[in-house]
């Protein structure tokens, strides 16, 4: 509904995020940190947002005076168990879960869940070297990495100077 209001407006600038991950991975927003408590998960590929590399991008947006509605994720799709299967190997190798179907998992939620892929191909040309969703996700999901991303978007330091990630919160 918000969205539809919004529309009627040429100045504003909608980015849908969805699934948001981040570096901190002691946030419990964190969609990674999230999913790992769950005992069951469906197994269904997703859009999802890597904070870390695209909220640099919505500043070069501001600065670019874009608007309408953007699909805010990066490209391509990630299913629960693809990130549950890194979240063993780099951080947690006790971790266990299992599968429920969509049916199973409609009988225990309190709200409606969203699983599905945005198109991102607007976001991705406009900005040529955003990474495909499963670069980023491993880099960010891997506690022994840097946390210095110099360049976020491999683009050249004067866009965005030697910018580091902040910790986010979700």
């Amino acid at each position: 509904m918000v969205e539809e209001l919004l529309k009627e407006y040429d100045n504003v600038c909608t980015l849908k995020v969805q699934m948001p991950i981040s570096s901190d991975l002691n946030n419990p927003r964190n969609f990674i940190i999230k999913i790992s408590r769950y005992n069951k998960v469906v197994n269904i590929p997703n859009s999802m947002t890597i904070l870390d590399e695209l909220l640099p991008i919505s500043i070069e947006m501001a600065k670019r005076n874009l608007r309408g509605i953007w699909n805010f994720t990066n490209p391509g799709v990630v299913s629960h168990n693809e990130i549950l299967k890194m979240y063993k190997k780099y951080i947690d190798p006790e971790s266990k879960w299992t599968n429920f179907t969509l049916g199973e998992q409609t009988k225990v939620i309190v709200a409606p869940r969203s699983n599905n892929e945005m198109d991102a191909s607007k976001l991705k040309k406009e900005f040529p070297h955003l990474l495909l969703i499963k670069e980023p996700l491993i880099t960010f999901s891997n506690p022994t990495r840097k946390l210095v991303l110099s360049k976020p978007l491999n683009l050249p330091s004067a866009h965005y100077g030697n910018l580091l990630p902040p910790v986010f919160a979700c």
